[in-house]
């Protein structure tokens, strides 16, 4: 609750300084200024404003009391549900558009029809001698007055809010391990807070003048007063106009650039680090772009040496499983560098050719889990071992799941699993056929396949490459896919021919 309570007291504070520079040293003093009456009539006014100042603080503190009612009942608490965490904060960011609606209703209205009805009573009984003309004009002046407290007050609780924001977000990270977030969620957009601002900056004193102007000259020239309104009212519309195309002006040239970085983030979000903001700014914005720039810069090399290092690790782990047999050394290398040959051959973007090279690379990662008297023996398998190599597939992918975070090895998975897969249906582990076996499954069974057929043995030497092209080649269709085998066939036997010696 101390955060609570010292969020009351700036509050407060910030309230003192609005209504203190808004009403008493804007209105008071233009008031006391402008009027030329007796001071009995100066004494009626200000028990007036005395007396429409505690309707306008009980309807304002009603209204206020109302508004921090949740904020209230939530500091008033320790553990907070995590969705009621997130509406909290939410609810606090939209604190200070209340308290716009708090200043141009019960405080402007509980101050104004007190003021109004009082002054047209004393004005019936001849107890205040102006005409009753002047109460639509100081009608003009609360309601202008209101506008400007309104935006004084909004920016001083848009930092009064801060510490609550703090602390939801503290709560949030203690509690859940997270911390509430608009996510990027827009509730007031900074165009709209810049014209409203700045327009109203210049259109305040300027109004200001000219009603209090006014005044003055309806006790130096009545008739003069008169024509003064048209004039006025002429410059008042010239004035306004320039302060809309300022405020426009001002809004664009901090638009565009909020606009560009935004942009940016959006293409940097969706992976796309190739491109630099370009800075075509000579303000603070060009400070900005160049950091965000320079963020890039540090994003894209981290970016790279984590593609290093993941490339590195899946290299290791393939050299590691390589290692247990000298006849099978570089077996998963060159069963990744075929399998992503064919990838590119059947028109494979670059992404999904790095996922199958690295698939290639942990197809065999579940024998780690067999044991070297079958793994490593130098003749023919009895049916038990073979039966035991035959889970190799299976054991690999319950390997990759145990990886964290979990989802990290998602699509290596079917490649790995599905490698030993027959087109016809005969394979393992889950006898699955044609385009039912994982698109790299069956691209890692061509690659496989060619290089055992290829690589020596303990017990046999490896074939020639055309008789395992052969072989491959009488295989489409039932042992292995008929496109990606064939695909593979022509490049090889293409590779092949240009090799040749010409004669």
């Amino acid at each position: 609750m101390e955060v609570y309570r010292s969020f009351i007291f700036r509050l407060l504070r910030n309230y003192l300084i609005g209504s203190l520079a808004a009403v008493f040293v804007v209105g008071t003093m233009v008031m006391v200024s402008t009027l030329q009456i007796p001071n009995i009539q100066f004494v009626r006014l200000i028990f007036i404003v005395l007396i429409s100042l505690l309707f306008m603080l009980v309807a304002e503190l009603i209204t206020l009391w109302a508004q921090l009612g949740p904020i209230r009942q939530f500091f008033a608490s320790e553990h907070h549900e995590k969705d009621e965490l997130n509406r909290m904060y939410e609810s606090v960011h939209r604190f200070p558009g209340q308290t716009i609606y708090r200043i141009m209703g019960p405080h402007m209205l509980g101050f104004s029809i007190p003021a109004a009805g009082l002054t047209i009573w004393m004005i019936s009984t001849g107890w205040l001698d102006f005409p009753y003309g002047y109460v639509v004009v100081a009608a003009a002046c609360a309601i202008l007055i209101a506008v400007m407290h309104a935006l004084i007050e909004y920016y001083l609780t848009v930092r009064a809010v801060r510490p609550l924001l703090l602390e939801i977000r503290h709560r949030g990270k203690v509690q859940y391990g997270m911390e509430p977030s608009l996510g990027g969620r827009i509730l007031v957009s900074i165009q709209r807070k810049f014209q409203l601002s700045t327009a109203l900056i210049g259109l305040f004193p300027l109004f200001l003048f000219f009603l209090a102007t006014y005044i003055r000259l309806q006790y130096m020239d009545s008739e003069f007063a008169k024509e003064y309104i048209l004039w006025g009212v002429f410059i008042v519309i010239l004035g306004a106009g320039f302060a809309l195309v300022g405020s426009w002006l001002l809004i664009r040239d901090v638009r565009d650039p909020v606009a560009e970085l935004t942009h940016e983030m959006n293409r940097i979000q969706g992976g796309d680090l190739g491109r630099r903001a370009p800075d075509l700014y000579a303000d603070e914005f060009s400070a900005l772009i160049s950091g965000f720039n320079m963020m890039i810069n540090r994003l894209e090399m981290r970016q790279e040496r984590n593609r290093q290092l993941l490339q590195s690790y899946f290299s290791t782990l393939a050299a590691a499983l390589d290692a247990r047999d000298k006849y099978t050394a570089g077996h998963s290398m060159r069963v990744a560098e075929y399998s992503l040959m064919i990838g590119k051959l059947s028109g494979m973007d670059e992404e999904q050719a790095d996922l199958l090279y690295k698939s290639a690379l942990l197809h065999d990662i579940g024998k780690i889990g067999i044991p070297d008297e079958v793994l490593l023996k130098d003749g023919k398998l009895s049916d038990e071992e073979f039966a035991i190599i035959r889970t190799h597939p299976v054991q690999g992918e319950s390997i990759l799941l145990q990886i964290e975070p979990i989802d990290a090895m998602a699509d290596f998975l079917p490649g790995v699993r599905s490698h030993h897969e027959r087109y016809d249906g005969k394979g393992y582990p889950d006898g699955m056929a044609g385009d039912e076996i994982p698109l790299f499954g069956r691209i890692i069974a061509v690659a496989d396949a060619f290089d055992a057929m290829t690589s020596d043995r303990p017990y046999r030497n490896g074939m020639s490459h055309e008789r395992a092209l052969t072989i491959l080649e009488e295989g489409k269709g039932t042992q292995w896919d008929p496109y990606f085998a064939g695909l593979f066939i022509d490049e090889w036997r293409r590779q092949q021919h240009i090799q040749k010696p010409s004669k």
